[in-house]
Order: C-alpha cells, then structure tokens, then sequence
C-alpha cells in the first residue's frame, strides 16, 4: 500500500512538472491564467543608461561595463519621471547585464520604490557581436557598412539616424562582417527577444500585474519589436535610457511608443527645479 502510495505521488508531481513546464514553452501568451487576462498589459521598455563602453565608443552587446556618472544621472532622471507621472509598476525585469540592472537600481531608488525583486530574463540581452565585442565600434561600423554597399561613413551614419536602414539588415551585416563568426543573426535576436516579452506577459497574465518596468538594450529592442509595429520610428537608433512602451490585449501587442525621452526630460526638470 505504501509503495502505490509512493508510485502515485511521483506521477502526479511528474505531471504537474510536466504541466508547467510546457506551459512555459509556449512562443504566446495564454488566456487561461486568470479571468482577468483580457486587461491591458502595458510594458514599458527602457534602454539601460550609459556606460563606459558607451563613452569610449565600444562594442558593448554581451560585453559589459558599469553606468558613467552621466548615465546614472539620466537614470534618476527616469525614476522621478515615473514618479512624476505617477506610474506605480507590479515587476521588474533585465537581463542578467550588470548595465541594466544597475540602471533599474538606479531609478527604482530615485522613485523611492524599496520592496522589489528584479527578474532575469537571458532573452533581454543585447545582440551578441561575436568577434567585435569590447573593440572599437568604427571597425564593426566600417565592416558592416561595406557588407551594405554603403561607402561612405558620414552616408551611412545619416541613413542610419533617419531610420532607413532596417535593424534587420543591419544586424545581419554585423553578423555576416564577424570573423569570428560567432554574432547573431537578425532571427535569433527577434526569437528570443519576443520569447522574452511573450514569458513577461504571460507571468503578468497569471499574477494579475498590470504595468511592467523592463530595462533592456537598443539593438534588441528594435528587434523585438521590428514586426510588431509599421512605425518609421522603429528603425531609429535609440538613446540610452529611452522608452518603448508596448500595450498587450486581447491577444495583441501594440506598440504605442518609441524613442520617448518625455519621461528623462520630465523627471530631469523636477530635479533642477
């Protein structure tokens, strides 16, 4: 009787593993969380703030380094932004970059939240440069540019400030131009990148969160959402501590800002006035 016992417990703890587990397998949300999973989600996405590989003009994708003095000044900016604008959020994610979770630190304190735990997601990462990580951004640049066809820098850099290179083409060239032939692809980056966002929406579904404060980087941020929006604005290189803010509902993701300083430049004026 005791050895049923036993056998019966472990089948049902293997199935509920079982269970969850291909509940987190899935690329999309899922509706059967709790009855209030048609509300709006809104996840607002935050380029960390700059750094010393920033300031030095750097590859920085999964190489990192620490926020400059400046760029933890931007973050307190986006903390009283946020608390300017009374935006309270339920959870907090980054990826496990020391860059962006420093930023969060930086800006939760400046908007005086103190009971908080920061999730890791891998997905939030930057774009793995392979062989060009911790060099000099020009020689990535000047590589990539000529897999475009561009053959000027000063064309290359105008194109790329207005939008016209899409961040596809763009992260393929960098990947095709690595001599080490390790950098990722443009796919893999959208793939994890909207895995990451999908495990956030689905975790938010479940424990009934309603705004989500989510630190990542420029690159993989223009990736994940290069097929979610037909906004210009999306091909855009995006300032440090700038803001994506994404509305998920009924199934759907609409990406209702890109690029917003607002939030800096209004937390910026309450602190010097």
């Amino acid at each position: 009787m005791k050895n049923k016992t036993i056998k019966t417990l472990l089948t049902t703890s293997l199935l509920v593993l079982t269970a969850i587990s291909t509940g987190c397998s899935s690329h999309q949300p899922s509706k059967a969380a709790n009855a209030n999973s048609d509300d709006a989600i809104t996840i607002y996405f935050v380029r960390h703030g700059k750094t010393l590989f920033n300031t030095y003009d750097r590859v920085q994708g999964w190489a990192d380094s620490p926020l400059t003095d400046q760029g933890i000044k931007t973050a307190r900016y986006l903390g009283e932004g946020f608390k300017e604008k009374q935006i309270e959020f339920d959870a907090y994610y980054t990826s496990d970059a020391g860059r962006q979770r420093e930023t969060m630190q930086v800006l939760l304190k400046q908007k005086g939240v103190e009971d908080y735990k920061i999730n890791e997601l891998k997905g939030l990462r930057e774009v793995f440069y392979g062989g060009f990580e911790g060099g000099s951004n020009a020689n990535m640049v000047s590589a990539a540019m000529k897999t475009l066809g561009y053959k000027s820098v000063d064309t290359f850099y105008k194109s790329y400030a207005q939008g016209q290179i899409p961040v596809a083409e763009l992260t393929n060239a960098i990947a095709k131009s690595d001599y080490k032939h390790d950098a990722e692809n443009f796919v893999r980056v959208k793939q994890r990148t909207q895995y990451a966002l999908n495990m956030i929406v689905k975790n938010a579904q479940y424990r009934n969160q309603k705004n989500i404060l989510v630190i990542s980087s420029g690159m993989s941020m223009q990736a994940m959402i290069s097929d979610l929006t037909d906004n210009a604005e999306k091909n855009k290189p995006l300032s440090n501590a700038t803001v994506i803010k994404i509305v998920y509902q009924n199934g759907k993701y609409n990406v209702v800002e890109i690029g917003n300083m607002d939030y800096v430049n209004q937390g910026k004026s309450a602190l010097i006035d």
